[in-house]
């Protein structure tokens, strides 16, 4: 699903305008990304954990010629879905 089939499908259920749809969508993503560049963690009850994770600096290799090289720390994203998520994608 798209941001645009998202805003859509607002729209569809709630009956707001298009604009009101697309300004609730943005709003939400920009509430989730602040928290989550802040360092936060999103829970959504019957959905998921979204949370920062921190990679430290590690040792690798260049795959091309097998020389070893410093791959720098990051922070990355990651999602734990609840278990009511699993168990509604895992039903038959």
């Amino acid at each position: 699903m798209t941001k645009t089939e998202l805003v859509s499908a607002i729209q569809d259920k709630i009956g707001l305008s298009k604009k009101e749809s697309y300004d609730i969508v943005e709003k939400i993503f920009e509430m989730i990304k602040t928290n989550l560049v802040t360092g936060g963690h999103i829970k959504i009850s019957g959905f998921g954990t979204f949370e920062v994770k921190k990679k430290h600096e590690r040792r690798g290799r260049d795959p091309q010629t097998g020389n070893p090289l410093t791959i720098s720390g990051r922070n990355v994203l990651k999602f734990k879905p609840s278990p009511v998520l699993k168990g509604e994608m895992n039903k038959v």
